[in-house]
């Protein structure tokens, strides 16, 4: 696989995530807009030498992603694009959502219509995806491992079988191949110490996300992938040792040009959207980023013992920490100030938010801790389009080193 300079930060690739969000309030036939949108923020990525588009899939998740079918979109999206390879940032593996015989095909197809662009990845699911379409959690993970080998034999053997506890496929040539030879990268999207040793020991690329992490999560986490790759038999035929990291970004000419983007605000709506789309309570998800932000934190905050009921003004929203304090008054519907939000959380060790010495000195970070590639999710929450292609823009001036 060449990729070449396109999109790197020294040894780092810089890719774009994204999760086909928009926050309310809506405009006028905001679904129809979202995607022209989308296209044109691709465009511009292919035209500035972002390494890879990254996209999701979401069923069911009103605002925070309209991806439910991203193998049409980066299908529509090659169309317009040269260079720009496209990420599946992953595929919903268990195979009540997606049978491994159909994701073989779709990817192989996108892969031809792209002209060799493709990078595959697949994820476990959760939350309400898992209820919409009545996944068993138990088997979920071990459905992921054996779609990871079943894909790339598909894409590889004349005549391809599976008999398992888990699924039989009778002997059938799985057609087309992919253009990719030979098969196309894969990846795997990682959560936990458990995921990471799995992508590692299957020779595919760890998808990882930070949130509000420090990066020294990430550290221990991708000790948990090298040890994979020490034990590795490569699900397909060669091994893909990447690391990928999603984070925020948002890249501003000045301190004031991001503050006035709403970006902070953006990425804080964002972490409150997150556990209504994965069905995780609210208190356990501030209580995981405040035990990552604070090592001598309690498990979750008074203020959010009840996960089911949203937040009022006229509940306790205090919190010794700042970020926890911000979105629970965001959660409540208060106003917040866009100057507090930018100083909370653009000192976030993983949040790139700020001026171009400021990002640049925060991409660094990433690189040192042995990120491969990040996945910047420039468009989030209700930014608007202006803001999300200045963004962009500068990134790829100033950031993008094609040398």
């Amino acid at each position: 696989m060449e990729i070449g300079p396109r999109g790197k930060l020294g040894a780092m690739i810089l890719d774009i995530f994204h999760e086909l969000q928009l926050a309310k309030p809506w405009p006028p036939e905001h679904e129809r807009r979202l995607f022209e949108q989308t296209l044109e923020q691709a465009k511009l990525a292919d035209e500035l030498g972002f390494g890879c588009w990254w996209t999701v899939e979401h069923h069911g998740a009103v605002e925070f992603s309209y991806s439910s079918a991203p193998e049409v979109v980066v299908a529509a999206l090659a169309q317009h694009t040269e260079r720009l390879r496209f990420g599946h940032s992953g595929v919903l593996a268990p195979f009540a959502i997606n049978h491994p015989v159909r994701v073989a095909e779709r990817a192989a197809v996108t892969d031809i219509l792209s002209g060799g662009r493709l990078e595959l990845g697949l994820a476990r699911s959760g939350g309400t995806e898992w209820e919409t379409f009545g996944i068993d959690p138990e088997s979920s993970r071990e459905q992921l491992r054996e779609a990871l080998h079943m894909i790339p034999a598909m894409w590889t053997q004349e005549r391809f079988s599976w008999d398992s506890a888990l699924l039989t496929v009778p002997e059938r040539d799985i057609v087309p191949k992919p253009l990719q030879k030979p098969h196309p990268p894969l990846w795997q999207t990682c959560t936990s110490p458990e995921s990471f040793a799995m992508a590692g020991e299957l020779g595919v690329g760890s998808l990882a996300t930070t949130l509000l992490s420090p990066l020294s999560s990430l550290g221990e986490l991708f000790d948990a992938y090298g040890d994979g790759l020490a034990r590795c038999r490569p699900a397909g035929a060669f091994v893909n040792d990447q690391r990928a990291v999603f984070t925020f970004m948002h890249c501003g000419a000045s301190e004031r040009d991001v503050i006035e983007s709403g970006a902070a605000e953006a990425a804080l709506w964002f972490v409150n959207a997150a556990p209504r789309v994965f069905r995780a309570p609210r208190d356990l998800w501030l209580g995981a980023i405040r035990g990552a932000l604070q090592d001598d934190a309690p498990s979750a905050s008074a203020a959010v013992e009840d996960p089911h009921v949203d937040l009022s003004p006229d509940d306790d929203l205090d919190d010794p920490l700042p970020v926890i304090r911000l979105l629970n008054r965001q959660q409540a519907g208060l106003p917040i100030d866009p100057e507090e939000a930018y100083e909370v959380v653009s000192q976030i060790e993983s949040v790139v938010l700020g001026d171009v010495d400021h990002c640049r000195a925060k991409l660094a970070r990433f690189k040192e801790i042995g990120v491969d590639r990040l996945m910047c999710l420039m468009s989030f929450g209700a930014l608007h389009q202006d803001a999300v292609l200045r963004s962009m823009r500068m990134t790829g001036e100033y950031l993008i080193d094609a040398g």
